[in-house]
């Protein structure tokens, strides 16, 4: 499930043509934790899931690869 996190953040900044710093000032979190999901190296809190979610209008199962 972890690695469905990192494909799936990763494809949605692509798809929607932002950078990992652009992302990073849009949501309020820093580029290296956005850097950091998007390699797996490390986990995100459900806060900052939430975040994400809300930021690209997908629910928080669809990130975690649980959903389509």
């Amino acid at each position: 499930m972890k690695r469905k996190f990192a494909e799936k953040l990763k494809e949605l900044r692509t798809e929607q043509g932002l950078s990992m710093q652009e992302l990073s000032k849009r949501v309020g979190l820093s580029k290296t934790a956005i850097c950091q999901w998007e390699n797996n190296t490390t986990d995100i809190s459900s806060d900052n899931l939430i975040i994400l979610a809300d930021f690209f209008g997908v629910t928080t199962d669809y990130l975690l690869g649980r959903e389509d």
